[in-house]
């Protein structure tokens, strides 16, 4: 998938797959870290979460393309994907400001309350 487009269904899906606490925190730890990754088994320790819920969460982020995992020796290290991420950024700002450029705080405009 490219960085710079993304299909309504994808954006959706990862949308999705973010939309749950434990899974949030463990997208937002792997954007942290960068592209090093961290073992599955550091990421349950940092986030106090039982392996076998930290499985379930991985595989749906995994499938969402939020995440890319690779194996090293016996570990398996989990790592965002920031194309997807960036892509899913674009997808959402997409025509932001009307289609004007605006910087990263966002458009001059005042937000509107609701």
């Amino acid at each position: 998938m490219e960085a710079s487009f993304m299909e309504t269904k994808e954006v959706l899906v990862a949308l999705a797959a973010i939309a749950q606490e434990s899974r949030l925190a463990i997208f937002r730890l792997l954007v942290q870290i960068g592209p090093d990754g961290m073992a599955a088994t550091k990421i349950a320790e940092q986030l106090d979460i039982a392996p076998s819920s930290l499985s379930f969460h991985l595989k749906e982020l995994t499938h969402a393309r939020l995440i890319v995992s690779r194996s090293e020796g016996r570990y398996v290290i989990y790592s965002a994907d920031v194309g997807v991420m960036n892509g899913l950024i674009g997808y959402l700002t997409e025509n932001c400001c009307g289609g004007i450029p605006c910087g990263p705080a966002g458009c001059d405009t005042p937000p509107t309350s609701t």
